[in-house]
């Protein structure tokens, strides 16, 4: 028996090997089920890529180095920037398919409203910040042409920075560093070209040191490169948003624009990598006031890019999912179904998404200490009207005129704004409207400077307390601070109307409160007064 079982292996080896013959001589082509068969039970295969979303990057299809940039004392005095290929943000214009674009984007020292109430003393690329938005392709040639005009006084504005070099560096140009990217005294030009060789979104900005200081005075704009054959998807909206920090401090000179306190750069919050606004195109809270436009069921690409000077953003829209990721905006490097995307110092990307129905979305960065700084907007679809488009610290209130009152509403918007309205009913917190009639200044000067100490011996101080469960944090807010939420609270209560919300009472000691008033609340940023 065991023979036969040896013999039985060693024949099903010979057969096997015959059959392994077979096959490599293509017989075994006649023992497989008809083609039509394997079709029916085997998934179809992927379809071709396309050709513009994946560049061959063959070297001998790209052109590296260009002649010598040539710098001149001739000054350009005509319009600070121009060129077909330019964009004014946040809308992009479609490619202009010229194989070369020439562009020209000057240097000014100008005064930007940087938030309502605050004026900024930048420099710029083109007179503005950010920059205007370059659009080419693949293998386009791009002439740039810029003259240092930082010694010019803007129109109806003395100087407020001196004079100095200036320079320009394109994240998206393969050229020497030190030949083009050197640089100008004031009144002087330069001109160079470079051929776009990788599809992308890129930064462009000021390369003089320091650099990190003529980044953070809002030198800085994006490229967008699109591949050769175009993107392989179609949109319906597209726009452009560039995330900034600004570092500001009051002008040490006390000098004033416009009745308006000056506002000039911090050198020291700079290198603390501390900013007092984190902003989308340049304005605190600009996408929420002037919101970008679509419907529902539209199809929307963002061209995104964070300049930094220094921090990261974590890039998202509120209530609907990224269908398509490109990183560094080129369609080789994709993800899909993205909720955030991280964009590191000079980091950019595309992102594409379906709005699913009418609505307020919001756009934000998800680094909400950087949201709370003014890094928000809306893109409005289609909501119905008076419907509250309200997510983080998106303002719903009128503006005021007085100085001080802007700067309190400013404060208010960035720190309280979550979860306070001023006639909007309550939210996470109550609703302050009317605050300065149920409290007399005394009380909420005391109240705003020291909650702790308020809490301590003030009858009111300890209701409220009974009422939040969690006491009122001490925000070390100063005394100019204070006065400024004041006058924003009392412009608040002399002009605007609540939106139909029930408004909260005041306090008192012994107060008999509603159910509704002892639920917990977290400790709000700003002055959490009161809940009814």
């Amino acid at each position: 028996m065991a023979a036969l079982s040896h013999l039985h292996s060693a024949l099903a080896r010979v057969v096997l090997a015959a059959l392994a013959s077979l096959c490599v001589l293509g017989a075994c082509d006649r023992a497989q089920p008809p083609a039509a068969a394997v079709a029916a039970s085997a998934p179809p295969p992927p379809p071709p890529p396309a050709a513009a979303s994946h560049p061959t990057y063959d070297e001998k299809d790209m052109v590296f180095g260009a002649p010598a940039a040539v710098v001149t004392s001739e000054r350009h005095t005509g319009t600070f920037s121009l060129g077909s290929a330019l964009s004014t943000l946040p809308a992009v214009k479609p490619l202009d398919p010229a194989p070369v674009k020439e562009i020209r984007l000057d240097t000014t020292h100008k005064i930007i409203d940087l938030a309502p109430g605050v004026k900024f003393s930048a420099w710029t690329f083109g007179d503005q910040v950010p920059g205007p938005v370059l659009r080419a392709r693949v293998g386009d040639r791009i002439k740039f042409t810029m003259t240092n005009r930082s010694d010019e006084a803007a129109p109806g504005v003395r100087l407020t920075a001196a004079p100095m070099m200036h320079s320009m560096d394109f994240h998206a140009a393969m050229v020497a560093p030190n030949d083009k990217y050197r640089s100008i005294a004031p009144g002087q030009t330069i001109s160079f070209e470079f051929t776009l060789n990788y599809p992308g979104v890129f930064m462009y900005h000021c390369g003089t040191p320091m650099v990190l200081e003529h980044i953070a005075s809002g030198m800085y704009g994006m490229v967008i490169v699109e591949p050769r054959g175009g993107y392989p998807t179609q949109v319906d909206r597209e726009y452009a948003i560039i995330q900034s920090e600004f570092y500001t401090k009051p002008d040490p000179d006390k000098r004033k624009v416009d009745g308006v306190p000056l506002q000039v750069l911090d050198t020291d919050r700079v290198r603390a990598k501390a900013p007092t606004y984190t902003v989308f195109n340049g304005r605190y809270n600009g996408l929420v006031e002037t919101p970008l436009q679509a419907k529902p069921n539209e199809r929307v690409r963002l061209f995104v890019m964070n300049v930094g000077p220094s921090n990261t953003s974590s890039f998202h829209v509120v209530g609907t999912i990224f269908d398509r990721v490109w990183i560094d905006g080129n369609p080789d490097n994709q993800f899909r179904g993205m909720q955030t995307v991280l964009l590191g110092s000079s980091s950019g990307a595309i992102v594409e998404f379906k709005v699913p129905e009418a609505g307020n979305y919001a756009i934000v960065d998800h680094h909400f200490a950087n949201a709370s700084q003014g890094a928000v907007g809306t893109l409005a679809a289609g909501a119905p009207p008076g419907s509250d488009a309200e997510h983080h610290n998106i303002p719903a209130t009128a503006a005021p005129t007085d100085p001080a009152a802007q700067r309190g509403k400013l404060a208010f918007e960035s720190k309280c704004l979550a979860c306070h309205t001023i006639g909007g009913g309550d939210r996470l917190g109550p609703d302050l409207f009317g605050v300065t009639k149920r409290h007399d200044e005394g009380w909420l000067t005391r109240w705003l400077k020291s909650p702790e100490q308020m809490l301590q011996s003030d009858a009111t101080a300890k209701a409220l307390l009974d009422k939040y469960k969690v006491p009122m944090p001490n925000q070390g807010l100063g005394d100019p601070e204070i006065k400024d939420y004041l006058a924003y609270f009392r412009w608040a209560d002399a002009n605007l109307q609540p939106q139909g919300a029930q408004q909260p009472q005041a306090a008192t000691a012994g107060q008999a409160l509603p159910p509704s008033a002892t639920k917990s609340a977290a400790p709000m940023p700003g002055g959490q007064m009161e809940h009814k």
